[in-house]
């Protein structure tokens, strides 16, 4: 039998992403729909069979509190501004169903680690799964970068050097331009923050496969279009626990350019990944591999769900892993307000 969900939030990535991602599981059956208002949640589905739940107006038998009291929903994707979605998130886990929030997990490095760590301690008979939706973790091509980079750790081959190049431009034309809580954050950094979190965990993840984790970091950050405030572009010198060091730059400001990278130089070869392709040098040879362009929405959606039959936590989605996230996002916003001071990171040992 499928596993009965809802989803909570009826913006644009609700509704482009996660709406289809559960229509094509297999595992998961659309239950309900929650938003602040009747018309945004009605926005989300036209089955009538999918129960429609808001705040406005108000009602007494349409309230997410009645959505959580059914017993045919065992799941819920959490997709709401960043700084509500703790709360609801906690809301949920205690009404005993299983969670899937979206990045980041939370507004910043103190409020995600008090949430990881309430329901770390939370105990119940069946303690319900939390998982945070990273996409980038589920990139084929950053998966198989991944696994080479591994590989050649495995062949005896250390880390040389590390980059990641991010060049987008929000656009005012940008429907997420227009989000509200973007649009006039209420938390660090705006859009870097909002979008950092998974150049962070792309970068992440790659030095893991080569066996390190970021330590120390030092950056500049700056505004340069005053739409997209509270910073759009950072440059950022990062060093491993190893001290092996590397860099991370991106930018949401570069109307011309546009696309991401990340590389990871080994003695023994090298691997550049981007999201629809990865090239592998080694001496005397270079090989690229192609990949169809995907969210990567679909498959971190897919995880939960087995995740929920197997009882099992899917490691990428690991809410200490989305903490760590925010903290080289956090990190490097602390660092550009005090003019490149070298900032540790600590939240892991917390």
């Amino acid at each position: 039998m499928a596993i009965g969900i809802a989803i909570l939030g009826a913006g644009i990535f609700a509704k482009t992403e996660h709406l289809p991602a559960v229509q094509a599981c297999s595992d998961l059956e659309l239950k309900a729909v929650y938003s602040r208002s009747e018309k945004s949640a009605q926005s989300v589905v036209s089955d009538s069979s999918v129960g429609v739940y808001f705040d406005n107006p108000p009602t007494s038998d349409r309230t997410l509190k009645t959505l959580l009291s059914r017993s045919d929903i065992q799941a819920v994707i959490v997709v709401l501004p960043i700084n509500n979605q703790p709360a609801i998130v906690k809301q949920c886990i205690e009404a005993g169903k299983h969670v899937l929030s979206e990045k980041p997990i939370a507004r910043d490095v103190k409020d995600a680690l008090e949430l990881t760590k309430w329901y770390e301690a939370y105990s119940s008979p069946q303690k319900p799964i939390w998982g945070v939706a990273e996409n980038w973790r589920y990139y084929a091509p950053f998966l198989k970068a991944a696994d080479l980079v591994k590989e050649m750790k495995q062949n005896g081959g250390k880390l040389v050097t590390f980059r990641l190049e991010v060049f987008g431009f929000m656009s005012e034309s940008s429907e997420y331009y227009h989000t509200e809580w973007r649009k006039t954050p209420e938390f660090q950094g705006g859009f870097v923050l909002d979008g950092g979190v998974h150049y962070a965990a792309g970068i992440r993840m790659l030095l893991a496969a080569a066996g390190e984790e970021l330590a120390e970091l030092s950056a500049f950050t700056n505004l340069v279009d005053d739409n997209l405030p509270l910073v759009d572009t950072v440059n950022a010198t990062m060093k491993t626990s190893s001290g092996t060091t590397g860099t991370f730059s991106a930018t949401w400001a570069s109307p011309v350019r546009f696309g991401a990278q990340m590389e990871i130089a080994m003695t023994n070869g090298a691997v550049a990944a981007t999201p629809v392709d990865v090239i592998v040098k080694k001496k005397g040879a270079e090989d690229k591999i192609d990949f169809k362009k995907s969210s990567g929405v679909k498959e971190e959606v897919d995880a939960f769900a087995k995740s929920i039959l197997s009882g099992e936590p899917d490691p990428l989605l690991s809410p200490r892993e989305a903490t760590l996230d925010v903290e080289v996002i956090e990190k490097i916003l602390q660092s550009g307000e005090q003019k490149g001071a070298p900032q540790a990171l600590t939240a892991k040992s917390q």
